[in-house]
C-alpha cells in the first residue's frame, strides 16, 4: 500500500482519493477492512483527525462502512458505485469537450466516431 502527497488538494482529499483507487483496483476488495485511522496516521505521519475526514468521505460516499469495535470495511457494491462515477466523470470530462471541438473544426458525427475506431483500434493501453 504506497500513498503519494503533493500540494494539489487537501491531505483528507488525497487520502480519500487514493483509498478509492485501491477500492477501485481490487487492492482492498469488497467486505474487506482498511487500515484503522490510528494505523494511517502513524505509517503515513498526518494527524489522525485528517486520515478519518478522508475515510469519513468514502463512508459519505458508501465506499467504506464502519462497524462499530471493528473498524472500516469496504461496502458491497463499492467497485461498481466507483466504476459508474469514473464512466460519468468521463462523459463530462473528456466527450462533452471532444464533442464541442469536433463541432468547432466542424468534423461531423459519422467523421467523429470514425476518428474514435481508428483511435480505438491503434491506441496504446
Amino acid at each position: 500500500m504506497q500513498f503519494e502527497f503533493d500540494q494539489s488538494a487537501p491531505l483528507y482529499q488525497q487520502l480519500a482519493d487514493q483509498l478509492a483507487e485501491m477500492i477501485f483496483t481490487g487492492l482492498f476488495a469488497e467486505g474487506e477492512q482498511v487500515p484503522s485511522t490510528t494505523q494511517l496516521s502513524q505509517e503515513l505521519q498526518i494527524n489522525p483527525a485528517t486520515v478519518l475526514k478522508g475515510m469519513n468521505q468514502l463512508v459519505d460516499e458508501q465506499l467504506l462502512e464502519k462497524k462499530r469495535g471493528r473498524g472500516m470495511f469496504v461496502r458491497a457494491g463499492a467497485q461498481e458505485r466507483l466504476t459508474t462515477k469514473r464512466r460519468e466523470d468521463f462523459y463530462h470530462d473528456y466527450v462533452v469537450s471532444l464533442v464541442a471541438e469536433a463541432k468547432k473544426l466542424g468534423i461531423e458525427e459519422a467523421h467523429l466516431l470514425d476518428l474514435i475506431k481508428r483511435g480505438y483500434d491503434h491506441g496504446q493501453v
